[in-house]
């Protein structure tokens, strides 16, 4: 996939953009952060933020606590965003522009885009967060 359209502004940001999206179509695997073997969704934003040089914790609950937080307006591409999915479950995506975001998706065993304002997603967001400048 292209970066066409994507909000980066190079270095880093735009290296975990293009680490993430080079993910999609990777199974989906609890517990995963390789994408030869497959990741579960921290496991991909962990996996995307080190290809780019940036350590971040390893599950999304340590990610939403310990990233930088941002209104829900300020996320860019390159960004996390958090969604409550169950009682004490938690999913995490990366942002790939102003309105999507890439995930490793349980529902569809496999990496894959979706948006921000889908019903599903907006009726379970928690917040934003960047580990990025």
């Amino acid at each position: 996939m292209s970066l066409a359209g994507c909000a980066t502004t190079g270095g880093a940001r735009q290296q975990v953009v293009e680490a993430g999206l080079a993910q999609l179509g990777t199974p989906y695997r609890y517990g995963g952060e390789d994408p030869r073997t497959g990741v579960d969704c921290s496991g991909l934003t962990y996996y995307a933020h080190h290809a780019a040089g940036i350590d971040i914790p390893r599950v999304s609950v340590a990610q939403l606590a310990r990233a930088r937080p941002l209104a829900r307006a300020r996320a860019r591409a390159g960004d996390l965003v958090f969604f409550r999915t169950g009682p004490g479950v938690h999913h995490v995506g990366l942002m790939v522009d102003d309105e999507r975001f890439v995930h490793a998706s349980t529902s569809r065993r496999e990496v894959r885009l979706a948006r921000l304002d889908a019903p599903y997603w907006r009726a379970r967001y928690l917040g934003a967060g960047t580990y990025l400048d």
